[in-house]
């Protein structure tokens, strides 16, 4: 058996939503009103966020990746844990339903690009577009986009230990698999009303020294 974790990047890494905040930022408002579809699960979360992406023109690639960059921060205690999970030997990955051109250049410094899987974005047409490596497999028919229960399945065993931490949507399906959910904001809430058992946080600090007293031991 081995421990492996599968840690979510917007909201959960850094301290805001960075797709939300970039359909704010760059999308009409018509794309904004999506956000809420997806939250009450009136549409997929592949089809809102390509619908929103969509929306906005590819010629705003550089004002895009300079906004996030600009203002995207980590999480205290972020850089401390990657080198405690390695220390422990624990395998990590970052699985985001974030887009390359942001996620990629923000982790660059805290880990290599085989730990972090995210959505390819195509900016050779007219506007964005999006496409979909980890899509759902047989096991999935959610059309999450970026399927993260596929993820694991794809590079963990079934005897695995498998820890989670997320905050939002996109990490729900996944926390409904793992042995452990370390949870924030709307995947808290959404593991209290499902009657998910999850150790909440605020910092990666807190998680560190949960897994040290509870799981690492």
């Amino acid at each position: 058996m081995a421990i492996k974790i599968f840690c979510d990047f917007d909201g959960t890494i850094t301290e805001g939503d960075n797709i939300v905040n970039l359909i704010k930022e760059f999308a009409p408002p018509s794309a904004r009103e999506l956000t809420s579809e997806v939250l009450n699960g009136n549409i997929s979360i592949r089809e809102g966020v390509e619908k929103m992406f969509s929306t906005i023109p590819s010629t705003k690639k550089q004002e895009m990746t300079d906004y996030v960059i600009s203002r995207t921060l980590i999480r205290d205690g972020f850089n401390d844990f990657i080198q405690f999970v390695n220390n422990q030997q624990v395998e990590l990955k970052v699985v985001s339903g974030g887009l390359d051109f942001f996620v990629h250049p923000i982790l660059k410094d805290y880990l290599p690009t085989s730990a972090i899987l995210c959505n390819r974005t195509d900016f050779t047409n007219q506007n964005v577009k999006i496409h979909w490596d980890y899509s759902c497999d047989e096991n999935c028919q959610n059309d999450c986009g970026m399927c993260k229960p596929t993820v694991m399945r794809k590079f963990s065993n079934s005897d695995d230990f498998i820890i989670v931490i997320g905050d939002s949507i996109t990490d729900l399906q996944i926390a409904k698999e793992a042995d452990l959910i370390f949870a924030r904001d709307f995947l808290k809430d959404k593991c209290e009303e499902l009657s998910l058992p999850y150790i909440p946080f605020q910092n990666f600090n807190d998680i560190r020294s949960s897994l040290e007293k509870e799981v690492l031991v």
